[in-house]
């Protein structure tokens, strides 16, 4: 790999993977010296339809030509088109959606609805969960269940209290303390390592919000829009949300957010903005995004594919490395023993295949929702190659996932 010649002018909040793509078709990539690997990074969640699908790129150069950029003091008709879509296929009741560019940004939002929802109720806290993310403004950081990531950015805001996931007890007891507004939470911790919570508990975070005044933030940022199977993650467990967050699939690979809130709980004017939030272009990819996961019958096959990426990682794997294969749909994480998905993302590198990483010991996929039986076989194969070709290099004694 080559490094880019303006790479050093750029702020190095990431640790680079030793590669820099130039090319993408589907699942495929090219580097900058031709070579091919198959995408299971998948722009972490943000690229559900592959590399230049070609619904998504003709409404692109369609909008391109019509209308770019105007002002979000005039409406437009993509954005009005897919606020109108999201709408119908999201469960919030009566949704009103303000768009934005970033789950950040959407989260942020949701935030600023809580605190005007619990500071009008008395009820001025809010509370998520340990191990969740939720952004990297100031806001969104202090949201965020991970004490390494807010504290070099600390004091921060103090609105947030944190439960451990899947604890319906220590969440009545937050709540039951009468000063809590707004329950924020991912029915899929991504960052947090991709863990699912349970259904009985995503039932119970409804109900006790319901119980206290409390309204319940769903954080569909990463697990959304078709991800897990559904067009909200959280649908699994048959609970309706009063707020949702989307971003990352959304706009199938341009920058969109949504804070879908029910219109009790909308904003008014002059309560919050963006200037570049839903315009045309990246509103236009969003509508061939939905669209096409309708068409194409994606909520199903991401069920069954997603099904066959875990069952075929544990199949493959009788290793000591390799302790738990979770998550829902096409959002899977591989629990390692030991610290080191790092060195295991980077030899599937080596083995062609992209991978991420969601902490010091579990391994991230999230292939384009269009994937097909033989790319799970072969990512599989290199996941298993590199599993064996870290352990090698540092043996482990751990139990056999058969």
């Amino acid at each position: 790999m080559t490094v880019p010649a303006g790479e050093a002018a750029v702020m190095p909040t990431y640790a680079r993977y030793p590669l820099t793509p130039v090319r993408g078709e589907r699942l495929t990539v090219w580097d900058d010296e031709g070579t091919p690997y198959l995408d299971f990074a998948g722009a972490l969640g943000a690229n559900p339809l592959g590399h230049g699908h070609p619904a998504w790129r003709t409404a692109i150069h369609q909008q391109v030509d019509t209308l770019d950029i105007t002002t979000n003091l005039f409406s437009t008709l993509p954005q009005a088109d897919l606020a109108r879509r999201l709408a119908e296929l999201l469960p919030v009741p009566d949704a009103r959606t303000f768009f934005c560019n970033s789950g950040a940004e959407a989260n942020e939002a949701a935030v600023k609805i809580a605190r005007t929802h619990g500071l009008a109720a008395g009820r001025p806290a809010i509370v998520a969960l340990e191990g969740s993310f939720h952004g990297r403004t100031v806001a969104t950081l202090a949201a965020t269940g991970q004490p390494a990531k807010r504290a070099p950015f600390e004091p921060l805001v103090d609105w947030f209290r944190f439960v451990p996931p899947n604890d319906a007890g220590a969440l009545e007891r937050e709540l039951g303390d009468g000063d809590v507004g707004a329950v924020l939470l991912e029915p899929v911790l991504g960052e947090g390592g991709v863990r699912p919570l349970t259904p009985e508990f995503l039932r119970a975070a409804r109900a006790t919000c319901d119980r206290h005044g409390a309204i319940l933030i769903a954080d569909e940022v990463q697990s959304g829009l078709g991800r897990c199977g559904d067009w909200l993650a959280i649908s699994r467990a048959d609970v309706v949300p009063d707020v949702v967050t989307l971003a990352k699939g959304l706009g199938g690979g341009l920058p969109i957010g949504a804070c879908v809130a029910r219109a009790g709980l909308a904003f008014g004017p002059g309560e919050h903005g963006s200037t570049f939030g839903g315009g045309p272009i990246p509103a236009a990819a969003a509508l061939a995004v939905l669209a096409t996961i309708e068409e194409e019958g994606l909520l199903e096959r991401v069920l069954e594919m997603g099904a066959r990426l875990r069952e075929e990682i544990a199949r493959v794997t009788p290793s000591g490395l390799v302790a738990e294969v979770r998550g829902r749909g096409l959002l899977v994480g591989v629990q390692l023993t030991r610290p080191v998905s790092h060195e295991v993302v980077l030899a599937m590198i080596e083995e062609g295949v992209l991978a991420t990483e969601a902490g010091a010991d579990v391994v991230r996929m999230s292939p384009a929702l269009v994937v097909e039986p033989e790319e799970i076989d072969v990512a599989v194969k290199a996941f298993a190659a590199a599993v064996q070709h870290v352990e090698e290099a540092a043996p482990w004694p751990g139990r056999t996932v058969r």
